[in-house]
């Protein structure tokens, strides 16, 4: 007997012997169809995002109502926003292309400048139109903080994530340090000759010239002034959903700056249970991100000495043949585990280049050290996607995998649709697989109380099982 469904549109005969059927075996019937496989992953509890930036996850539209609501001007050739009308001819503001009429061309421009949207892949560089885009809206990200905590948090109950660990807006901190500049030179010429003890005798001398400025008092007034007071005055966390964050430095900047950012971010993660981790951040392959790595690895493993209890994942091996020399691709992530001493990677990409990649791997395994899978920011400021993706290797070894989205605003995209490019690329990777992959993102969260953790994993298993009982044809 055979009955006829209608589902988005396209009639469907399924034969009535198929219920009864498994949550796999209807996945398995369902992951070359895009539809089918965006409505069963929508539904599907999909835990934590662990690699997930503020700024870039708030999506455009809402950056340009902020610039627009507060007239804002434009510069009409470059498309900079500024606050204030700076000199010259091109500047207007927003009221003023609303009166002309231009100021829907101005927006579809400003989608364009801000995101990924309508981008053809053939005019300009994808990886440099994609971190580009945080310079030009940056105007408006560190603005209405609040909203924009709110729309992430709201989206991702309704995309059914229950949990968000976020690379949040970085402390500033504007301790004048000019006399410590002959510092970097030192440390590069450590560097230069991989002088490790010299260098973290040089590193000793500088963290306490740095405490001398007191810099804990730009983590705290950070924490108590704006972290703290967002988190709690917005009922972040409720019955449904959690949010961490986590502090992170910039890696193109010169080292004594560099290390003064780390201080603090460490500063941070070690004084409020908000703030789970630490990060790096910004193109890998910039020159001074490349030219310091090794020095930015032992820093970091620097400060783990310095907060034992602090843990971090790194940006890592976000790299592809063509973007370095192929000899910088051997390298970044051996560093970053056995350097850094990384307690999670993020992308890890270029592991198939990496000196002695199998027994860095089988390492990852042993030690419980997850990579963060980015796919479609992989495929788009990278070009690597399907088998070129090194996430069969990671699974070939065992390596704890989560699933993440980077960033979402920027790229046009969400978490669903990370687990649905995952289904249609990798047949080997089961439904099994997944749902070990959203426990994972609970389990390598950086989550410092335990009772949460514990009541995360049982909500989330209580939301799998609700998932399950509503798959067509499914026997219970």
């Amino acid at each position: 007997m055979i009955a006829r469904l209608r589902i988005l549109g396209v009639a469907f005969f399924i034969s009535l012997s198929t219920f009864g059927q498994t949550v796999s075996d209807y996945f398995e019937k369902i992951r070359n169809n895009d539809a089918l496989l965006t409505a069963f992953f929508a539904q599907m509890p999909k835990g934590g995002d662990l690699h997930h930036h503020y700024s870039g996850s708030i999506y455009t539209e809402t950056y340009i109502d902020y610039v627009v609501s507060n007239n804002y001007f434009i510069d009409r050739k470059t498309l900079k926003v500024s606050e204030k009308k700076p000199p010259g001819d091109d500047w207007a503001d927003f009221s003023t292309l609303k009166q002309e009429g231009t100021f829907a061309e101005y927006r579809q421009k400003l989608f364009q400048k801000w995101s990924v949207k309508d981008y053809n892949h053939v005019d300009y560089p994808s990886d440099k139109l994609f971190f580009e885009t945080f310079a030009g809206f940056g105007v408006a990200s560190r603005a209405e903080i609040d909203k924009g905590l709110l729309e992430i948090k709201n989206r991702a109950k309704k995309e059914n994530v229950s949990y968000i660990e976020t690379l949040f807006v970085n402390a500033p901190c504007p301790k004048d340090l000019t006399d410590l500049t002959d510092f970097a030179r030192k440390l590069r010429d450590g560097q230069a000759k991989k002088d490790t003890a010299a260098c973290l005798v040089l590193l000793d001398s500088l963290y306490t010239a740095i405490q001398a400025k007191n810099v804990r008092e730009c983590a705290n007034t950070f924490l108590n002034e704006t972290l703290n007071r967002l988190h709690t005055s917005l009922k972040i966390d409720d019955d449904q959903f959690t949010m961490r964050y986590q502090s992170y430095v910039v890696r193109t900047v010169e080292p004594v700056e560099l290390f003064k950012a780390m201080i603090v971010a460490f500063e941070a993660a070690a004084s409020s249970p908000l703030v789970v981790g630490v990060n790096i951040a910004a193109p890998e392959d910039n020159e001074i991100a490349m030219s310091d790595y090794w020095l930015h690895m032992l820093m970091f493993r620097y400060c783990h000495a310095k907060y034992p209890s602090v843990k971090y994942t790194l940006h890592a091996g976000e790299l592809a043949l063509g973007m370095v020399k192929p000899e910088d691709l051997s390298w970044h992530i051996n560093s970053a585990i056995y350097l850094a001493g990384a307690n999670r990677i993020g992308h890890g990409v270029d592991m198939p280049y990496e000196t002695d990649c199998y027994d860095l791997l089988r390492y990852m395994s042993r030690k419980k050290i997850a990579v963060e899978i980015n796919l479609f920011s992989n495929e788009f400021i990278l070009k690597i996607k399907d088998d070129k993706h090194p996430i069969s290797l990671y699974q070939a070894f065992n390596v704890p995998i989560v699933i993440s989205s980077d960033d979402a605003g920027v790229l046009r995209t969400n978490l669903t649709e990370q687990y649905v490019l995952l289904a249609k690329r990798y047949k080997q990777i089961s439904y099994q697989d997944i749902k070990q992959y959203v426990f994972n993102s609970i389990d390598y969260s950086f989550i410092e109380e335990e009772r949460l953790k514990k009541s995360l994993l049982n909500d989330l298993k209580q939301r799998f099982a609700k998932f399950e009982r509503s798959v067509p044809g499914v026997r219970h």
